[in-house]
């Protein structure tokens, strides 16, 4: 299916594994050119690398640490230009309210919840004044079914939800569309820094994390190329309808 993408520009944060990887593999092999952002950039030119050879597409890389304000600017000020912005970096520890010190939930917060705020602030500008844009948030479900030991979160998840949605109901107006996906459980390198957090609170062993994925839909995580195929589709001319919500993908576990 041809998305109608092909030379679109899009930026996605954390983009250099996991979800965000992903998403960007995604997009180049719909034809687009790419920002990656992230904190690492030995994994930024790894990754560019790796889809440069895939696909005839431009990849540039920007190292910065989004959970910072003047970091965020500074990605904004080198690519203000974007049809299309993902915002993806994000890293909110597991454990209950008495498990995470409030420095630690306020810099988890910093860079995923306000960092998605403040980029589409950034961004959202020269997308109405043009006329045309996507701003896509993955975000993920346990805004939607919150839990006392992931709790900073699903609280952030929440908060990102209710943005999305309201942000979306009034960008319409002028030609932009901001939306959102909510991923479960996806097989990624913090998926199990997760599993190994849940295990410990609930075994008192890291070492049986793999005994907290059981019972998942299908017998498996999410793939993240599954995130990424779907992120581009909701972010193509394909969804151009699609506005002001947020897409659970849980393979149905909410309802099991």
């Amino acid at each position: 299916m041809d998305l109608g993408l092909s030379g679109k520009r899009v930026l996605v944060t954390g983009g250099s594994k996991g979800i965000g990887l992903a998403c960007a593999e995604a997009f180049a092999e719909a034809g687009c050119d790419l920002v990656l952002a992230a904190r690492d950039p030995a994994a930024l030119t790894a990754a560019a690398g790796a889809i440069r050879a895939q696909r005839q597409v431009k990849v540039a890389t920007f190292a910065a640490d989004l959970s910072r304000t003047e970091e965020r600017q500074r990605l904004h000020a080198a690519h203000p230009d974007l049809d299309i912005l993902v915002n993806n970096a994000g890293a909110i520890p597991s454990g209950r309210l008495q498990d995470i010190p409030i420095d630690r939930w306020q810099a988890a917060w910093d860079l995923k919840v306000l960092g998605y705020i403040h980029l589409s602030q950034l961004y959202l500008p020269g997308m109405e004044a043009r006329g045309t844009g996507v701003i896509l948030n993955i975000i993920g479900m346990a805004g939607r079914a919150p839990r006392a030991g992931y709790i900073a979160g699903g609280a952030g998840n929440a908060a990102l939800i209710a943005f999305t949605s309201a942000l979306g109901g009034a960008a319409a107006a002028s030609g932009v569309r901001v939306l959102g996906i909510n991923p479960a459980t996806t097989r990624t390198e913090r998926m199990e820094r997760q599993a190994r957090t849940a295990a410990e609170l609930r075994f008192g062993d890291a070492e049986r994390w793999q005994e907290t994925l059981t019972g998942l839909p299908f017998g498996r995580p999410i793939e993240p190329r599954e995130i990424g195929d779907l992120t581009a589709f909701l972010a193509s001319p394909r969804a151009a309808y699609v506005n002001g919500t947020v897409v659970d993908v849980d393979g149905g576990g909410m309802f099991r």
